[in-house]
């Protein structure tokens, strides 16, 4: 989990450095169907929603860095995506 969450952080929009988060929800939770339901039904990509804050308790910083050319190809790979699954 934590080198897609590195994966996905590298990837977002910003100049800044990259972030992981640990998080606790404070309030109810469930699977979100945006992604569970209609993309991955179980659950394996382990997606949540919720109303209620999420509170902060770590942050990961030990997550397989991909290359430049690697992120390039990710990026690629995401521009062309007509909403089909990526792995």
């Amino acid at each position: 989990m934590r080198n897609s969450g590195g994966l996905a952080a590298a990837l977002a929009k910003g100049d800044n450095r990259e972030r992981v988060y640990i998080v606790e929800p404070t309030g109810e939770f469930e699977n979100d169907p945006n992604v569970t339901d209609k993309k991955f039904p179980g659950n394996p990509t382990r997606s949540y929603r919720s109303q209620a804050p999420l509170k902060i308790v770590g942050e990961v910083t030990d997550w397989v860095r991909q290359t430049p050319s690697e992120l390039q190809k990710w990026r690629e790979k995401l521009a062309n995506n007509k909403g089909e699954i990526i792995n």
